[in-house]
């Protein structure tokens, strides 16, 4: 297993894991119009954005890339492990990379989180501290919470 920066020729890969985790776990949490939005949300153009601040990060395991995270400052964005590779750690080992990269900077991580990770995020010391729900283009609610972990930054990279 392996994390590694993401580059301009990995865009295709990072949308590929993103979308089909989108569309395998998302359905069964959520209505249409609000994985619609989740999926117009995570576009190739925003995670191209992100790339190219050098804010995307891959997993890797024997070579093939089976999940993504992206990381903001003090923020845990876009943390995606492909369907038929869940449940082997690899999620646990995205967040716990993001989680050490954020203490460096910040005595906070947040992140948003879907209906289907906020038990996960809750696992691991994670707390919620607003909820939200967005009315998309067909009626449909999308709800998430936003979180947020204390870290042990002590003022020094």
């Amino acid at each position: 297993m392996d994390i590694k920066q993401a580059a301009d020729i990995d865009l295709a890969i990072v949308v590929n894991i993103t979308h089909e985790t989108i569309k395998g776990i998302y359905p069964r949490y959520y209505p249409k119009g609000a994985v619609d939005f989740f999926l117009a949300h995570h576009s190739a153009e925003n995670i191209k954005c992100d790339i190219l601040l050098g804010n995307i990060f891959l997993l890797t395991v024997d070579g093939a890339s089976v999940g993504t995270v992206t990381i903001d400052n003090n923020e845990i964005c876009r943390l995606f492990v492909l369907p038929e590779q869940q449940g082997k750690g690899y999620g646990k080992a995205l967040l716990e990379y993001s989680e050490k990269e954020i203490s460096q900077i910040s005595t906070r991580i947040c992140l948003d989180a879907s209906l289907p990770a906020k038990k996960i995020y809750l696992g691991y010391g994670y707390r919620e501290i607003e909820s939200h729900a967005i009315l998309t283009e067909n009626g449909d609610y999308l709800c998430y919470d936003v979180m947020e972990k204390a870290t042990n930054f002590t003022g020094g990279k």
